[in-house]
């Protein structure tokens, strides 16, 4: 049987208009957290809807004596560009020994954007939604929630 064009058009990611970058966090995200019955956070954030459809929630752990990011974990519930930018936005929040909470507050999309060596216009939003998770996260860890 024949594939339709439409079918092997959404199969091809070969052709897909996403930089090696993004397509190497899609399919091999990076600290994702697969099951959170055990894990236990200092701060969580959540941001998105399921309604709308993204929807992200980050969790992290922070090294009480550095008031760095030691742990950043992540669960995104939409398309490539969304799991791609929190997966990104994981890595460069843990990396080189952490974030500190001030920088990890003042993480730009275009920070996340510009590792990912770039995103489509309108999948802008999505970096948005990294940013804010994390974000809602140090903020709820700084709350004591």
């Amino acid at each position: 049987m024949k594939k339709s064009k439409i079918t092997k058009n959404l199969c091809d990611v070969e052709n897909w208009l996403y930089s090696d970058i993004v397509k190497d966090h899609f399919f091999n995200p990076r600290n994702i957290l697969l099951d959170e019955a055990d894990y236990v956070a200092d701060g969580v954030g959540i941001v998105g809807s399921p309604a709308c459809g993204d929807m992200m929630v980050v969790w992290i752990r922070i090294d009480k004596k550095t008031k760095k990011i030691s742990e950043c974990k992540w669960r995104t519930f939409g398309c490539a560009s969304a799991i791609a930018s929190t997966s990104m936005m994981s890595v460069m929040a843990t990396e080189n020994g952490g974030m500190t909470l001030a920088r990890a507050k003042k993480l730009t999309p275009e920070s996340i954007i510009e590792r990912l060596s770039g995103l489509p216009d309108r999948k802008y939003h999505c970096s948005v939604l990294g940013q804010n998770a994390l974000r809602e996260a140090v903020l709820d860890y700084e709350n004591g929630s």
